[in-house]
């Protein structure tokens, strides 16, 4: 099975130069601009004209209509599935997504670090294949550039919950700088972030078989 694995797109999908076919379509959250309705109903009328078989997306911490008008969010996205906190079944492969990320500001689906995130990663089945989450975990691809120095932001508990399952791949966003594909044992670690630090879509999908 072919993932094409793309994220933090923020309204700029239909500027990105080519988007590869494959048999899921997975967008890692972030995919709106100012997090409205119309937001979603543009990115449904695009992921419309996509040729992939299957299409999976979750929201970031910039996609507040998803957070603040659930119901109208989902029936808006009907190309896609919406995963938040829920998973899904494709040919054999089982996929989990969830949006939370720890709290920075003033965004939506933050939480605070500690019993609140740790929570929400145990509900990760244990038998998952592909893990989507918006956030990195604590060390992969989650070094950001917050003006006076660069840190890694991550989740530590996100991180222990991986070593805990046998994914064969884990796809996250949020970090434009942490753009790239990462190996921890017999996991692949992708930070799918469309956009640069710039905020400008130019890093290209990336392609993974599982």
């Amino acid at each position: 099975m072919k993932l094409v694995c793309i994220s933090d797109t923020h309204s700029l999908h239909r500027r990105i130069p080519e988007i590869p076919d494959g048999d899921v379509l997975i967008h890692a959250g972030d995919s709106l601009g100012q997090g409205s309705l119309e937001n979603i109903e543009d990115l449904n009328d695009w992921l419309g004209t996509l040729p992939h078989r299957h299409k999976i997306v979750i929201a970031g911490n910039h996609d507040w209509a998803f957070q603040e008008m659930p119901g109208e969010a989902r029936t808006a996205l009907s190309n896609a599935v919406y995963l938040e906190d829920s998973g899904v079944e494709i040919e054999g492969n089982r996929f989990w997504g969830s949006p939370w990320t720890p709290t920075f500001m003033d965004w939506a689906f933050m939480l605070e670090r500690g019993e609140p995130l740790y929570q929400k990663w145990q509900l990760v089945p244990d038998n998952t294949d592909v893990l989507i989450t918006h956030g990195p975990p604590k060390g992969i691809g989650d070094e950001a550039n917050l003006g006076f120095k660069c840190q890694n932001v991550g989740c530590v508990d996100l991180l222990a919950r991986i070593h805990q399952l046998s994914l064969k791949a884990h796809i996250f966003g949020h970090i434009h700088e942490g753009y790239g594909e990462y190996l921890r044992g017999k996991t692949r670690l992708i930070n799918a972030s469309t956009c640069t630090a710039r905020y400008e879509p130019r890093n290209a999908p990336i392609v993974v078989d599982v």
